[in-house]
């Protein structure tokens, strides 16, 4: 016998479990199929973000950050700390205990909302009256109607063609968190977030780290200048990143994996590295979700085809997240999740793609929100710049880190901040002030007249604002 929801949410990621908690709260009987599994074979809701990305990832670059402190950095405070080890396994122990406790939040949060939560594969059966059938594939099978259907089912890492992941020397950002120990050669195919993250993880504890990106410039999506003060950070760092290069053949075999590739002058090139870690991008997640069976359209990347307020072809089903256009980011589908609850209420959930922030959690961290200077010159905007360095504020020099800067981008008739980008320390905290700002129309001067705490690295941000019309406080 089929069981009766006003709303079913299939994925329990960024966006599904935050889409269900929120329809529950909006007064709705609702559902959420999950089949993420832990070790032990029991739930583990949270999708890509909490079990194979962004949690468990700023563990590991907690971890070797310290790491690297204890080894390179603690002498210049007075400490000395000789001999330092890192003990990998427990390392990843840590990191898993991170995880599991965000599971359990999760599932937490479902009982006190009364969300039902189902653990398998959920797929449509086929429209019925009223709503759509959903069979949910798990330890026991569960039939489900709903009038309302969120998809949230997220993205899978894109696989070389020729080259699948085997978890063990070809990695996905799956196999790449779950090292047993750190590979005397890591290799790495894509130079954008993961592999940014991952390079520096291994590389803090003591791996020859070697990227191979195909685009010709770093970090093509970020701010030119951001961009070019990062490259010169991770260079310094011993961070290896080579562009323009085109893979070719790639060889895996008991002794690790054989890269051939060309290199931006056409050189043919070769890198023999113990692990491979691929990171080129993320595939929407709809195998098995039987979209076919009741006409739920899908474009050519296989993603779910959606209009502005991520309604699908279908009347009464929605999608967010991964599975649908824009960019591939957890708050992006938290906010898509919040929207839609919102809508399937009568309500107006509003999701503004122009302040979506966007984080790289490196050392130096990359933090950015609104357009670049780049696309501000290709759409003929007339706009002022302001910039400040790290290097000049008390803070930084305080904490011992004085890399990169703050850059504001504003209308030159208007001042309105058109876009913010940072590169230092705290950058990812950092953009928030900028986030809300933009949200409210603020102009660069209005950042410029707010008092802020001194001394503090958000000094930067009122010091990159005043810049926009040539002025400062730094004496």
């Amino acid at each position: 016998m089929s069981k009766q929801f006003d709303v079913v949410v299939i994925g329990g990621g960024p966006g599904g479990y935050i889409a269900a908690i929120r329809a529950a709260q909006l007064g709705m009987n609702v559902a959420c199929i999950d089949e993420w599994k832990n070790e032990k074979g029991g739930p583990a809701p949270g999708g890509t973000c909490t079990n194979v990305g962004c949690i468990p990832s700023k563990a590991l670059l907690q971890s070797s950050e310290h790491f690297e402190h204890a080894n390179k950095h603690f002498a210049e405070h007075g400490i000395t700390a000789s001999d330092v080890k890192i003990d990998v396994a427990r390392m990843i122990g840590r990191k898993d205990t991170v995880v599991k406790q965000n599971n359990d939040g999760i599932l937490y949060l479902f009982k006190k909302n009364k969300v039902s939560f189902f653990h398998g594969r959920g797929s449509f059966v086929k429209a019925v009256e009223g709503g759509y059938e959903i069979k949910v594939a798990g330890a026991a099978e569960e039939t489900l109607v709903a009038k309302q259907v969120i998809v949230a089912t997220g993205s899978n890492a894109r696989a070389l063609p020729g080259t699948p992941f085997d978890e063990v020397n070809v990695l996905s950002n799956d196999g790449a968190l779950r090292l047993g120990a750190t590979p005397k050669k890591l290799g790495l195919i894509g130079s954008g977030v993961i592999g940014l993250e991952m390079g520096s993880v291994w590389r803090r504890l003591g791996a020859e780290v070697t990227i191979l990106e195909g685009l010709p410039t770093f970090l093509g999506a970020v701010d030119e200048q951001i961009a070019k003060e990062a490259k010169k950070a991770f260079d310094k760092q011993g961070l290896k990143i080579e562009l323009g290069v085109k893979v070719g053949e790639i060889k895996n075999s008991k002794k690790g994996v054989s890269i051939a590739y060309t290199n931006a002058k056409g050189e043919a090139q070769t890198l023999d590295v113990d692990k491979l870690i691929v990171s080129i991008g993320r595939v929407p997640n709809t195998i098995g979700l039987g979209a076919e069976t009741i006409g739920l359209k899908l474009d050519e990347r296989g993603a779910i085809v959606v209009d502005g307020d991520c309604k699908t072809s279908l009347p009464g089903v929605w999608a967010v997240g991964d599975v649908v256009r824009g960019p591939m980011l957890a708050h992006k589908a938290e906010e898509e999740g919040v929207a839609v609850a919102e809508r399937i209420a009568g309500q107006h959930g509003h999701v503004n793609f122009n302040t979506i922030p966007w984080v790289i959690y490196t050392s130096p961290e990359i933090a950015w929100v609104g357009r670049t200077e780049q696309q501000l010159k290709a759409d003929g905007v007339a706009y002022k710049a302001g910039t400040f360095p790290f290097l000049a504020n008390g803070r930084a020099r305080a904490l011992g880190d004085t890399t990169g800067m703050v850059k504001f981008l504003a209308d030159a008739k208007t001042d309105e901040i058109l876009g913010v980008h940072i590169v230092g320390p705290m950058a990812s905290e950092l953009i928030s002030e900028a986030v809300v700002a933009m949200e409210f129309k603020a102009s660069a001067e209005d950042i410029a007249r707010i008092c802020h705490a001194h001394p503090s690295l958000s000094e930067a941000t009122k010091e990159a604002a005043l810049a926009v019309d040539k002025r400062t406080l730094n004496f």
